[in-house]
């Protein structure tokens, strides 16, 4: 990856955005496609769609979803102390002895969760996990009025940490579920916007809320009303220990995008995918899906009178946690086949199955 990539990759991935907090990641995507997109606009979920122009013989939607997982403030004791609730899917076994910061109107509060020392903890009970309501933020402070004048209830917070690489091209951190699947569509407008006339108007939008029930996949769907959807989205990788391949399939970071089979997928889209893989020397995966997706596409696919998607995936380790980890050779072969895609697709391209 690019080094000018990559410093896009790790801002966005570093800057907060949990589910209903969406905003400054979106601020960060408009800026990079400023100039490129005939049309930049955030709706009223806070979506931002961007749209290339091109023949309008089709348009193709890409979604990647910016919200992460985080926490909400939720109550003050009168020692100071913060107790908060789950944004999305959090694991209570990884929160406890973290350092937080809580995102407040007035700029970031570093915290850490507290977590009682495990001398002090009775040996039954030291494997039993803490539930979250039970769970603390600390952030120094020694009374309820203290916190109050620099933290307002409902105030999102994040896990306080960034990318990192790591050995063979990889990198670890929290929130690449999504926010590289927003990267790598906003990449693919650039190099399509460089590559010259397309047939189709692309539509590339970064969605919101949806580890909170696909909600911005909804509505931006309705609203651009494609004829071709495809989500760009985290997959299990099952390539480290403890994990069952068997259940999943094969997934190996380093291997290429992985594209699913199933119901919730288009079978001539997934086969234009396959084939475009294939003439462009580009590795792919592939899983079988055999019910709806767990994402954007479970809702795309049932827009309006129905869309043809596709789900195309980047493996990841250690999913909903601080260490997320993923080869950055992954993304870059992923936005090689979207552009390639993008640019085959048609009015003489056909989309029902046959």
């Amino acid at each position: 990856m690019k080094q000018k990539d990559f410093k896009f990759l790790k801002e966005l991935v570093e800057t907060p955005s949990p589910s209903g907090f969406e905003q400054p990641a979106q601020r960060l995507i408009k800026t990079q496609l400023q100039g490129v997109a005939n049309d930049l606009k955030t709706d009223v979920m806070g979506n931002l769609i961007a749209r290339l122009d091109g023949l309008g013989e089709k348009k193709i939607m890409l979604a990647g979803h910016c919200d992460e997982i985080g926490f909400m403030v939720q109550y003050v004791d009168e020692q100071g102390f913060i107790y908060f609730g789950a944004i999305g899917g959090v694991d209570p076994h990884l929160s406890p002895g973290q350092r937080i910061k809580i995102h407040t109107a007035q700029g970031d509060v570093s915290g850490v969760v507290g977590k009682k020392a495990i001398h002090l903890i009775e040996p039954k009970d030291r494997d039993t996990v803490i539930k979250l309501k039970q769970q603390f933020i600390d952030i120094g402070c020694a009374s309820r009025e203290e916190v109050e004048a620099l933290v307002q209830i409902g105030d999102p917070v994040t896990f306080a940490v960034g990318v990192q690489s790591l050995q063979n091209n990889r990198a670890t951190s929290r929130a690449f579920d999504d926010k590289m699947g927003a990267f790598i569509i906003t990449e693919v407008m650039k190099r399509v916007k460089l590559s010259g006339e397309i047939a189709s108007d692309l539509y590339t939008v970064s969605t919101v809320q949806e580890e909170i029930g696909l909600r911005g996949a909804v509505t931006s769907s309705y609203d651009v009303n494609p004829d071709v959807g495809i989500v760009v989205e985290v997959t299990h990788a099952t390539d480290y220990p403890d994990v069952e391949p068997s259940a999943i399939g094969r997934v190996e970071l380093g291997k290429g995008p992985v594209l699913a089979r199933g119901a919730n997928i288009n079978p001539m889209l997934f086969k234009l995918l396959v084939d475009t893989a294939a003439a462009e020397k580009i590795p792919v995966q592939i899983i079988g899906l055999p019910r709806a997706a767990g994402n954007d596409t479970n809702v795309m696919q049932l827009s309006r009178g129905g869309v043809a998607t596709a789900l195309l995936g980047i493996p990841l380790r250690y999913m909903h946690t601080p260490v997320e980890t993923l080869s950055l050779s992954d993304l870059d072969q992923a936005i090689s086949l979207l552009v390639a895609v993008v640019q085959r697709i048609n009015a003489g391209t056909s989309f029902i199955p046959e």
